[in-house]
């Protein structure tokens, strides 16, 4: 067990990171409650419509497309680092990669899936 110490010691100073200043920022700072400030809007004016309205799905769709190519070029960053290593097996792989990601990419646009009205 003495093996995983290290391991507990450095989860427990990640919490204490976590949640030192937390609770020095609640016994520290000053509380002054206000209607205004505990209300959940801070704008200056009450709120439309239902605080729970759905959102269009349009909206989702772009997010999901932005994570999508978000990741791909989180690929590229280590493909670029050892591309002298792999050699042009790990070419000819990344360009099937993208090459996948591209048809996909014309896919949504031809859908109009990047279209925003």
């Amino acid at each position: 067990m003495i093996e995983y110490f290290p391991i507990l010691l450095f989860i427990l100073i990640g919490i204490g990171f976590g949640f030192v200043p937390m609770i020095a920022g609640k016994l520290v700072g000053p509380s002054k409650p206000d209607p205004e400030k505990l209300s959940p809007y801070e704008c200056g004016f009450e709120a439309f419509e239902d605080t729970r309205m759905k959102f269009d799905v349009r909206y989702y769709l772009v997010a999901i497309l932005f994570i999508l190519f978000d990741l791909e070029i989180a690929f590229l960053f280590p493909w670029a680092i050892v591309l002298e290593e792999i050699g042009m097996f790990g070419f000819v792989a990344m360009m099937i990669f993208l090459g996948i990601l591209v048809v996909g990419f014309i896919y949504e646009w031809k859908k109009g899936a990047l279209d925003w009205e």
